[in-house]
Order: C-alpha cells, then sequence, then structure tokens
C-alpha cells in the first residue's frame, strides 16, 4: 500500500462547502434539532411513566401548546424526513470509522423514514394497514408507538454520537482526508497538511 494521503474530497459546490469549512456549523444546527426531538420525547415518557398520565395527554412540551400538531402525522413524517436528509447531506463530510456509524445511523433513519410514510399515507387516505382502526406501521404490531419511537429514536441517535465521537478524534491517516476543520486544533495539530 502506497504512503502517499488520499486527496481531500472537493470543497466547492454547496454540498462541498457544507461538508468542508461549514461542516461543524451545519453538524451542531442539526444535533440542535436531534436534541429537541429527544427533549420531546422524554418529555412526553415522564408524563406517562412519571406523572402517570394517559398516552392521548402526553405530548411532550410541544404538543401542551399546541396539541393538534403533535397528534398530524404529518410532524412526525416531517422530522423523519429532516433526519433523513440532514444524515444523507452530512455524510460526505465523514471518513473512516465516524463514516460507518454514520451510514448505520442513516441506514436505521430510512428504514425509521417509511415506518412513518407508511403511517402519513393511511392517515391521508382513511385506509389502515392490518385491519387496524388506526394508522399502524409494521413495527406497531409487535411494540406500543410511544415505547417504539423512543426505541428507534435511541437506535438512531446512539450511532450518530459514536460517528460524532469519532469524527472528532481522526486517526492520522482518518485527519489527512476529511475535507472539513471539525477535529480540535490541537488534533489537527498533530496532522500534516
Amino acid at each position: 500500500m502506497s504512503n502517499q494521503a488520499v486527496p481531500r474530497p472537493s470543497r466547492s459546490g454547496p454540498l462541498g462547502r457544507l461538508n468542508g469549512p461549514y461542516h461543524r456549523t451545519a453538524l451542531n444546527l442539526y444535533m440542535v434539532v436531534v436534541l429537541a426531538h429527544w427533549a420531546e420525547h422524554l418529555v412526553q415518557a415522564f408524563q406517562i411513566w412519571v406523572l402517570g398520565w394517559p398516552v392521548p395527554q402526553s405530548r411532550g412540551v410541544l404538543g401542551l401548546a399546541v396539541p393538534w400538531l403533535v397528534t398530524s402525522e404529518w410532524l412526525h413524517y416531517g422530522y423523519a424526513i429532516v433526519m433523513l436528509i440532514g444524515l444523507a447531506l452530512l455524510r460526505p463530510g465523514f471518513v473512516g470509522r465516524a463514516r460507518t456509524w454514520w451510514t448505520v445511523a442513516l441506514a436505521i433513519q430510512f428504514w425509521h423514514h417509511i415506518e412513518h410514510l407508511l403511517l402519513l399515507l393511511q392517515a391521508q387516505t382513511g385506509h389502515f394497514l392490518f385491519d387496524r382502526p388506526v394508522p399502524t406501521s409494521v413495527l406497531q404490531l409487535v411494540f406500543a408507538r410511544v415505547e417504539l419511537h423512543l426505541f428507534y429514536n435511541t437506535i438512531v441517535f446512539l450511532p450518530m454520537v459514536v460517528a460524532m465521537y469519532l469524527h472528532l478524534r481522526p486517526t492520522p491517516a482518518e485527519q489527512a482526508t476529511m475535507a472539513c476543520t471539525c477535529a480540535p486544533r490541537s488534533v489537527r495539530a498533530l496532522t500534516p497538511a
């Protein structure tokens, strides 16, 4: 194997800039959206399992202020597609081990998006799958919706966290192929440009 470094990806074009000089900013903004969504699910779980509220009244923070919005499948599908698009658009900025973990999150989110698409289509058409009285996703045949979405959010979020951790701590070989400056200066200083 050659000792030559792999050339850094191009930073031209919007996608190149997003995954180059603006990668850290884009990741931080994306994580704000992800963490806000997590907070909503955690508040809902607290309302159900600590406060003992019935599931239909346990709507998180946003649902207390705007109840109709949280019961809309459009909101849930919109978040699923934003997550999917964000994972896909930010993926080129990841290299090596971090890219592998980010791709795992992307693949899981793709399925999560399919589940929400099924729910949205049922809500819009009034035709419910599996002879159920309400929109039902495939895995809702086995798991309750609240628990299922906590599970989905967890299995998408954990590989994202691993990817971010590895992205900020690249090996010298990974650092040599990164187009962004996400790694701390102390790590970048160890790698020749």
